[in-house]
Order: structure tokens, then C-alpha cells, then sequence
């Protein structure tokens, strides 16, 4: 199921980028989030969709953007909006990127990947992180597979337990900042925010 994402979002590129800008809950976590990444740091936005909301608000804080997503639509659609950042269509299980960030946004994106998949990624961020850098990502409030329902069609989600990204942080040089496992002003999401250490 988690291979059929890119597809599903493909299809319905041009309806959820229209739904996703008229709903911007996670303000308040990216203002967290940007305290950890100075005035003209580099993020990297894992899954980034079409750059509504998250990227137009980081760009509009000062902030270098470069976004990865597998559907070509949504890629399209944030180049054209905001050209003078870094656009990579890609599959982020398996996407190179060189060089180092001083954030990572996995905002509604990580949770679609299969649990040994989300640890992976936890892994690659750890190394993409510059020290002091900031992670910022959803998943479920514990470990489990659903099957959820968006524009009538089966959406998949998956999440570890709290612990076991715990642990992977422990390992992989990563502090816990927040974690929020059901958040109400954000929409009922869990919630991390991480950081690497000086």
C-alpha cells in the first residue's frame, strides 16, 4: 500500500493542494521548529506536496527550502510557485541529497511508509541534520498499520511506538524536544519535534 501513495496523490494533486491551503494547523510547531534554525538556514522539506502552507511559511521566515516529493504534480506546482528554491521529485526512501540541513520538516508525509521504512528515514535524517538541527515530523500515537479514507479512496498510515523512535534517537544522536501524541490544535496528530545536538 505505502507504493500506491505517489499515485493516490498524483490523482488528487490540484484537490488537495486546494484543501491543504485553506488548512494550516501546524503554525505553531513550525514557530518551534524555527527556533532551532537560523535566519537563512537550509531546510528539507520530506514530502513537501506543492509547498502549501509549510514551505510559502518558511521561505516567508527567511528560510532556504529545498522539497521532496514523489508526485510530479505537486512538485510542479511548488517549482512554479517558488522558483528560486530546490524542487526533487523523488521517492524519500530512496532519494540522495548531498550536503547538510539545519532543519527537516516531514509534516503528514513520514506516517504513509511502513514502520521499518520510518525508521529508516529516521536513520538518513540524523545524517542530514547539521549539529543543532531540527526535526519536526508526524506519526501515530503508537505502534500500528490503518487504513484511512481521502478523496473516497484507502489511504494507508503506520507508526512505531513512542518508544522505539525513542530509541533510534538514543542511537542515532537525536534529543527529544516535544513529543504530543494526539494534539488537538493540531488536528488530533502526533507529533515529534527532535534535535541534534551541538
Amino acid at each position: 500500500m505505502p507504493d500506491r501513495i505517489a499515485a493516490h496523490y498524483e490523482r488528487h494533486a490540484h484537490a488537495f493542494d486546494e484543501a491543504r491551503r485553506k488548512n494550516f494547523v501546524e503554525k505553531a510547531w513550525l514557530d518551534r521548529f524555527l527556533l532551532g534554525v537560523p535566519k537563512g538556514g537550509h531546510v528539507l522539506d520530506l514530502g513537501c506536496g506543492a509547498g502549501e502552507p509549510i514551505a510559502r511559511y518558511l521561505i516567508d521566515k527567511g528560510r532556504e527550502l529545498t522539497g521532496v516529493d514523489a508526485s510530479e504534480a505537486m512538485i510542479t506546482l511548488a517549482r512554479t510557485r517558488f522558483g528560486r528554491h530546490r524542487w526533487i521529485r523523488g521517492d524519500m526512501r530512496h532519494v540522495v541529497i548531498d550536503g547538510h540541513f539545519h532543519g527537516v520538516v516531514a509534516w503528514d508525509s513520514v506516517f504513509h511508509l511502513r514502520s521499518e521504512e520510518q525508521a529508516e528515514i529516521v536513520v538518513k535524517v540524523a545524517h542530514w541534520l547539521a549539529p543543532g538541527g531540527a526535526f519536526l515530523f508526524n506519526t501515530g500515537p503508537a505502534r500500528g498499520e490503518v487504513i484511512g479514507c481521502q478523496f473516497g479512496e484507502g489511504l494507508y498510515y503506520a507508526s512505531l511506538a513512542p518508544a522505539e523512535y525513542r530509541a533510534l534517537f538514543a542511537e542515532y544522536g537525536l534529543l527529544e524536544v516535544a513529543f504530543a501524541p494526539r494534539d488537538a490544535t493540531a488536528g488530533g496528530r502526533a507529533v515529534w519535534l527532535a534535535r541534534k545536538p551541538q
